[in-house]
């Protein structure tokens, strides 16, 4: 495994649990924030970090996704990420909110959901600079799979991953539920 980026998501992870426990902005509680000793991650898998091609659309279409709050959001439907877990080929879409904005947003729900993981879904953010490669691949690696803040705490709207970004296979890397009274 390369140590850079095993040192480069312990300290991401060590860096979320600060800002949640300290920082004004934390989607935590007030009341969860003393006792909050750090989010629950499966262990660090190379197998789960993939170096793909984006196989982008001709046609960026402007979509609507539904989110927690009722409200929807709008993203042009970018490029199709396409993979292979545990033996089987998989695919995700990846949006962008902005054209002109080189980050990926990819949503994504999986087999974990309900039980290991937050039931709504996780993200994943693909950032240029980090996430591509010099030969113009995508870094994606679901080690780095968050939840949305509405997974903390009620108060926010999160985007709801569509049905075709839904996995019938189990990604057991990134972050795992969050175990509070209110998480839907």
């Amino acid at each position: 495994m390369s140590g850079n980026w095993m040192d480069r998501l312990e300290k991401i992870r060590k860096g979320k649990d600060r800002f949640f426990r300290e920082s004004p902005q934390s989607p935590l509680p007030h009341r969860d924030r003393e006792t909050f000793e750090g989010l629950n991650y499966y262990p660090l898998d190379e197998d789960y970090r993939l170096k793909l091609q984006l196989h982008e659309h001709e046609d960026k279409t402007m979509v609507t996704l539904d989110a927690t709050g009722g409200d929807e959001r709008s993203m042009l439907r970018w490029g199709e990420l396409r993979f292979v877990v545990n033996g089987s080929e998989w695919k995700l879409q990846a949006y962008r909110v902005d054209p002109g904005e080189g980050r990926l947003f990819v949503p994504f729900r999986d087999a974990t959901a309900d039980t290991e993981t937050y039931p709504r879904g996780r993200y994943l953010d693909l950032e240029p600079r980090v996430h591509r490669t010099p030969e113009g691949m995508w870094i994606l690696d679901f080690n780095e799979a968050y939840n949305p803040w509405c997974a903390y705490t009620d108060g926010y709207s999160c985007v709801i991953p569509p049905r075709e970004n839904s996995l019938d296979v189990s990604i057991r890397a990134g972050e795992k539920r969050y175990p509070h009274p209110g998480n839907h």
